[in-house]
């Protein structure tokens, strides 16, 4: 009797269902703080949804968006690329990434300095936006553009580029986000006003990077 009443007494070592429901909503709300704007603004950004002008984007979609860690690229220093990118980066930023395979023609050389020409053209939300550049083969004066830092391949396979296009015809500007997914991409036969108004547009309604 008197061990039964003992046994009865332990104290419970593990949580309680109150302490297990109390942990999990705490999880969702800090998931819902920590990413509910960025899926906001993405919902905005390609539907529409609550813009009064009804501004549809000029760029195409990547959907679904893909993971800039895919891609394999590394930095200059030998770095993976991705690292720049993710929610615990405190210098996460938005990324226009020029890529171009083969020599830098023209074409290549328009869209660099097209990126550079919005990237200043957003103003107040300049400094929210970064450029990068994948060249296997860069032009000669690409020192003229020193906030563009060359990337290179981390593997010996072809790199599979979202929109499955010949990057040696059509260069392309990626838009990649603070999260470091690839969600936009340009041609070289994009206007750089139609670029700036979709990036405009988006820093307005996006609150991350």
């Amino acid at each position: 009797m008197t061990l039964a009443m003992t046994d009865s007494r332990q104290p419970q070592t593990g949580p309680t269902p109150e302490q297990v429901r109390r942990g999990r909503r705490t999880a969702l709300l800090l998931f819902a703080i920590g990413f509910g704007p960025l899926v906001l603004a993405s919902i905005m950004f390609y539907t529409g949804w609550m813009n009064p002008t009804g501004q549809s984007n000029n760029g195409i979609l990547v959907d679904p968006p893909v993971p800039v860690s895919r891609l394999g690229l590394l930095d200059s220093d030998g770095q993976p690329f991705a690292d720049r990118f993710g929610p615990m980066h405190p210098d996460a930023n938005w990324m226009m990434l020029v890529a171009n395979e083969g020599p830098c023609a023209e074409a290549c050389q328009h869209l660099i300095y097209l990126a550079r020409q919005v990237n200043v053209a957003l103003g107040k939300h300049q400094d929210r936006m970064t450029r990068a550049a994948y060249l296997p083969a860069p032009p000669a004066d690409l020192s003229g553009y020193p906030d563009m830092p060359l990337l290179q391949a981390g593997g010996t396979e072809a790199i599979q580029w979202p929109g499955d296009v010949d990057l040696k015809q059509a260069p392309q500007i990626y838009v990649i986000d603070p999260f470091g997914n690839v969600m936009m991409r340009y041609g070289p036969a994009m206007d750089g006003k139609a670029i700036l108004e979709d990036l405009k547009h988006l820093m307005r309604i996006s609150q991350i990077g």
